[in-house]
């Protein structure tokens, strides 16, 4: 007993001194801290591996996701969305993923929702307790055809009867008005149609609510001020003049001569002193889906005067304000205008509608001319300027040196630019969209018509056929299908 104990007692003394000898000792230390340390990054590397592999398969997931809501919520899919979607992920092997498909649906839109779910196992992180982790994926894709409110306001000036752009227009104009007026749209989209030259034919229904000192029978345009330019509504409180009846230039591009003729008056004609109804394809159609209707009057059109595209901008965005209701809600009344949009326009805050104006030209604002009060203020002369063109008129019977008395310009290219820069600047403050299309433009013309639109991409510079690409692409995206999560 006492020889064990005395062992004991050595083999404790023994590693007492041992313990003491290693702590003083400093050999083999930094191997067993980098051991430790290859033990961490080990560990740590396969934990990055793990989480690669899970975000790898969380993309591919995704993606799947992403395609299968888009394609399933796209209105013209005429097959059932919640069948898209599992075929969808069927087709790329992840059937048994998914969770859940949630379908909402109206008369004007299509949501889907789908939630997805993958479980993959995990290589190293199991050494930590964990051997599986959860991928999930959610998307969620909406097309929604809101209410819109469509100014179409297209050149139809004497420019447009060279290069075949007149039959340009009325194709691209066509395929424009077929795009967005489908039947599913029906009730939601309007579209106003506001052709423009020299000056713009308001038509009488719209020129009749309007007050204006009315001198002559003969046509229907209105003179506005260039402080109106400032703002998007016209003023009703205001008396408008009346556009003078007159033709400026000597030559008839529909005669293709030289002759005192009234066919390019400065305002289009709309009814003469003969009862002829005159040039009613000129006149404004206010908040239509008629699509037949509307291209009927497109391809009407005819090549005539000059250019003044300030003009037309200021009746597109005027008749999307909604001080324009009671003209509108009238000429429903009188079948006018479509009676599913007496309400129109909306306000312009309201979420529920798109307000937008497609304004197309083929050149730039240029000048336009006058006659002087003092030669306009009687009965007489007022018919007389009905019946001759004013400078076949003086050519023939007014000395040279007089000449310059009888007219006066009214607008230059300058000033047609600043106002429709102005109008331009209005709408865009009131979150109208505008897209612009210089069709054969110069760069003068490309550059104001560039400034004009909500932004660069919202101009289309296009030559020949590409008028028609432009526009189509303009109705596409009014309709547009987003992912919106």
């Amino acid at each position: 007993m006492k020889r064990s104990t005395r062992e004991n007692r050595l083999t404790a003394g023994d590693l007492l001194a041992l313990s003491r000898h290693f702590s003083k000792d400093q050999d083999g230390s930094i191997t067993i801290f980098a051991c430790f340390m290859v033990v961490i990054m080990l560990m740590i590397g396969g934990i990055g591996v793990d989480m690669m592999r899970h975000e790898m398969e969380r993309t591919r997931l995704q993606a799947v996701s992403d395609r299968a809501v888009l394609a399933a919520a796209d209105l013209d899919q005429t097959l059932d969305p919640e069948a898209v979607v599992r075929d969808y992920f069927a087709k790329s092997g992840m059937a048994e993923y998914v969770s859940a498909v949630n379908v909402d649906e109206g008369l004007n839109y299509r949501t889907v929702t789908v939630d997805a779910t993958n479980t993959i196992k995990t290589q190293f992180m199991d050494t930590l307790g964990v051997s599986d982790l959860t991928v999930p994926a959610r998307a969620k894709a909406e097309e929604k055809i809101q209410k819109v409110e469509i100014s179409l306001v297209v050149d139809i000036s004497g420019s447009m009867k060279d290069n075949g752009k007149m039959q340009n227009l009325k194709n691209a104009a066509g395929v424009f008005v077929d795009t967005v007026l489908k039947p599913e749209n029906e009730n939601l989209i309007s579209v106003s149609l506001i052709p423009y030259s020299e000056h713009v034919n308001a038509g009488p229904a719209i020129f009749n609510q309007l007050n204006v000192n009315r001198v002559h029978p003969w046509s229907h345009c209105i003179e506005i001020p260039d402080s109106e330019f400032d703002n998007l509504r016209f003023n009703r409180s205001r008396t408008y003049d009346q556009m003078q009846h007159f033709q400026w230039n000597t030559y008839s591009i529909e005669s293709g001569s030289y002759q005192n003729t009234l066919y390019d008056t400065v305002c289009p004609r709309n009814g003469d002193r003969n009862g002829d109804t005159g040039e009613d394809y000129e006149a404004i159609t206010a908040f239509s889906q008629n699509a037949y209707a509307l291209k009927s009057q497109i391809n009407k059109f005819k090549p005539r005067a000059g250019t003044s595209i300030f003009l037309g901008m200021k009746w597109a965005v005027g008749m999307l304000d909604p001080d324009f209701r009671p003209i509108i809600s009238n000429l429903a009344g009188m079948g006018k205008a479509d009676p599913a949009f007496s309400n129109r326009p909306s306000a312009l805050d309201d979420p529920e509608t798109l307000k937008t104006v497609i304004l197309m030209t083929d050149g730039q604002n240029d000048r336009s001319m006058r006659i002087p009060d003092w030669y306009y203020d009687s009965d007489s002369e007022i018919v007389h300027w009905s019946r001759y063109n004013l400078q076949y008129y003086m050519n023939r019977y007014v000395n040279y040196y007089y000449r310059s008395n009888f007219y006066y310009e009214k607008y230059n290219a300058s000033q047609g630019d600043r106002l429709l820069s102005n109008i331009c600047d209005a709408a865009k403050q009131a979150r109208i969209v505008i897209w612009s299309i210089g069709f054969e433009v110069t760069d003068h013309g490309a550059n104001v018509m560039r400034d004009c639109a909500s932004s660069p991409s919202h101009f289309f510079r296009v030559e020949g056929v590409e008028i028609e690409d432009a526009f189509e692409a303009i109705a596409r995206q009014i309709n547009q299908l987003r992912l919106t999560q």
